[in-house]
């Protein structure tokens, strides 16, 4: 199975009420990192059979735009297992759950997503953790009980790649 990793993209400032902060959505910045991280994936013929995200607002709102900029026709399905305070124990249940399918996409948080890679592609009981920024995609190909790193995305790069090829599509008379 193919598992990819995507953090959910720019949301502003954490608030102090942790029931107002669930309901925190994607901010500008954030709403722009989906398009350029979803058109990147549909370049790429990214596709998954499940999108499963975070209940939190702006965990379900990165994987509706980033689905909707792939083209996934799919219902979004939410599980706790992707909350902020999930362990690694309850995501194992998630992968369990979707193993039939051939490649799925988990929108969450960090610290527990990047834990959750780190885990799934270290040897055999290490605890390792990547840092997975807001909006980064990684993709896992995932063999039983062990994973293998693919790739990993940021918006950032995904911005620049972005920028360089409508630079280059440009006559060259109209660059600078």
């Amino acid at each position: 199975m193919i598992v990819y990793f995507l953090r959910h993209a720019n949301a502003g400032q954490r608030l102090a009420s942790p029931k107002k902060d669930e309901k925190r959505g994607l901010d500008k910045e954030g709403i722009e990192q989906c398009g350029y991280v979803g058109r990147a994936l549909a370049a790429m013929d990214v596709q998954v059979d499940t999108i499963i995200s975070s209940p939190l607002k702006r965990s379900t709102q990165t994987a509706a735009l980033v689905g909707n900029e792939m083209g996934h026709e799919g219902k979004l399905q939410i599980d706790p297992a992707l909350r902020p305070e999930a362990s690694f124990a309850e995501f194992r249940k998630l992968l369990e759950k979707y193993a039939r399918q051939e490649a799925i996409m988990v929108v969450g948080h960090n610290p527990n997503l990047g834990e959750f890679l780190g885990r799934l592609i270290s040897a055999a009981g290490c605890e390792a953790a990547t840092d997975l920024r807001k909006g980064a995609v990684a993709r896992v190909e995932l063999r039983r009980t062990s994973g293998s790193l693919q790739w990993i995305l940021t918006p950032k790069v995904l911005r620049v790649l972005y920028a360089a090829a409508a630079e280059s599509s440009l006559p060259k008379t109209s660059r600078k």
